[in-house]
């Protein structure tokens, strides 16, 4: 056997095993490359996605949670006030309550007043009668007189 014809018969079939493989296996292996790399690159894209949407969100939450303290501080500074408010209405209306019942208890104080200054003009005067009827009854007599008064005196 001749080394030159081992050669090219080698150098053909190398040429045919190169043209099979280029026709029939690397097509699919290159298919397969490609797919698994758009798979690793999709999955690297998403993960970026994931991240960023990640950031977004946990900005958005933070922006969330601060708005809801300045919320929640707005209603309390809210309620403070009031709370403030009903406690000085309610002082105004205590005092006018206060002014009102003190007014209706000084008009009560002044007409029982004027009741008993008119039941001590009657018991004046009937006393005065009283005794004068008496003086009138008994002669006149300086210390009668004085003793009557004196007994009148003890009665007012």
């Amino acid at each position: 056997m001749n080394i030159n014809a081992t050669l090219i018969a080698q150098a053909i079939m190398f040429g045919l095993f190169v043209w099979f493989c280029m026709r029939f296996v690397w097509p699919p292996i290159t298919a397969a490359l490609a797919a698994r790399q758009k798979q690793i690159a999709d999955g690297l894209a998403s993960g970026e996605r994931g991240r960023h949407e990640l950031e977004l969100a946990a900005k958005r939450s933070s922006e969330v949670l601060h708005e809801a303290k300045q919320r929640a501080a707005e209603i309390v500074a809210q309620a403070e006030k009031r709370g403030i408010a009903v406690i000085e209405e309610a002082k105004e209306q205590a005092k006018v309550e206060g002014n009102r019942i003190i007014t209706g208890a000084r008009a009560e104080i002044e007409q029982e007043v004027s009741r008993a200054k008119e039941q001590l003009r009657e018991n004046v005067a009937k006393l005065a009668v009283a005794g004068a009827e008496q003086i009138l009854r008994r002669e006149v007599d300086a210390k009668a007189h004085a003793d009557i008064l004196a007994s009148l005196k003890g009665g007012l």
